[in-house]
């Protein structure tokens, strides 16, 4: 018992390591794809506050998935990752605001204003959407580090890292149709609940029976997921692109092409994964370090196809 928690400790390093190894790499991808109409700054800074925000809400929902004999412990893990990656997300959050207000005024970020940079947040549905997710990246915050980790407190905390997500995509590039609005914040709370768990877990989960608990559990959700998010990408796609030729021929297209194609190998994945890692970890038959192994390639695809969601959203 005592080198587990150098050991978890050092898979987390891996895991973060590689995560933003991947997402640099899927970045690159991205801004290669869309060009010109990328904006490298604006997908950078979404991508970092997406990924922080789609984190915070794994690691508050994750205690869900142990027994309840075993939650309180799984929730005590989670509280220190939790208030990291909820700091990232605030950051973040406040910086892509300013980023967007100083696109909008078409000044370098340098020269905003701050009253042109208050006028964006309260005048425009961007600015509004952003101050609401930047609340509720305060608010996690600030819960995780002020209060006991009960299961109120977790599903409280669970639905307004929620509801800040998803102000964010109400207010995106689908905002002017009321279905492709809905469409892409279903999409986008489903990927982030099995993004997010699959993460949580990955950085929470220390030994091989509590694998056997929560992997089961987690595989059940994430079949929900996928297929939530498949029918909202789907609507989205076909509310957004007018032609198949838009596909090949617009910045935008592209990218979503490359989004596809990484969620397709993604799935394929959690489907091998789902019919051989699950069923051995249910019996006990892999160790946790095993686990966490498995559970990082398939956070580094997550990665990358969050990268290049935060890409398409910036992409005109």
């Amino acid at each position: 018992m005592g080198g587990a928690a150098p050991d978890v400790t050092a898979d987390r390093a891996r895991v973060l390591a590689g995560v933003l190894l991947v997402a640099l790499a899927a970045a690159g991808a991205a801004w290669a794809l869309a060009y010109p109409q990328a904006s490298p700054a604006a997908a950078g800074v979404r991508a970092v506050a997406d990924g922080a925000a789609v984190a915070s809400l794994g690691l508050a929902a994750v205690p869900a998935l142990d027994s309840p004999r075993h939650r309180t412990e799984l929730a005590r893990r989670a509280a220190g990752p939790l208030a990291a990656v909820s700091a990232v997300w605030l950051l973040a959050e406040a910086v892509r605001l300013v980023v967007a207000a100083a696109q909008a005024a078409a000044v370098p970020v340098g020269r905003l204003p701050l009253w042109r940079a208050a006028e964006f947040a309260v005048s425009t549905t961007a600015g509004r959407s952003g101050l609401f997710s930047l609340a509720a990246a305060t608010l996690v915050c600030l819960v995780t580090l002020t209060t006991s980790r009960t299961p109120a407190v977790g599903a409280a905390t669970t639905g307004v890292a929620a509801a800040g997500l998803a102000a964010r995509a109400v207010a995106g590039h689908l905002s002017e149709s009321a279905v492709g609005a809905v469409a892409i914040a279903v999409h986008a709370l489903a990927a982030a609940v099995w993004c997010g768990t699959l993460v949580a877990l990955a950085v929470t989960v220390s030994h091989r029976g509590q694998w056997a608990r929560v992997l089961p559990r987690f595989s059940q959700l994430a079949l929900v997921c996928v297929v939530v998010l498949l029918a909202g990408g789907v609507t989205g796609a076909l509310v957004t692109v007018d032609s198949v030729a838009e596909l090949y021929r617009s910045g935008y297209g592209r990218v979503l092409l490359g989004k596809v194609v990484l969620t397709a190998v993604l799935l394929v994945l959690a489907l091998r994964n789902r019919t051989r890692w699950v069923p051995v970890a249910r019996a006990h038959q892999i160790s946790a370090g095993e686990s966490r192994s498995r559970s990082r390639i398939e956070i580094a695809l997550m990665a990358a196809a969050l990268t290049m969601a935060a890409a398409l959203a910036v992409t005109g």
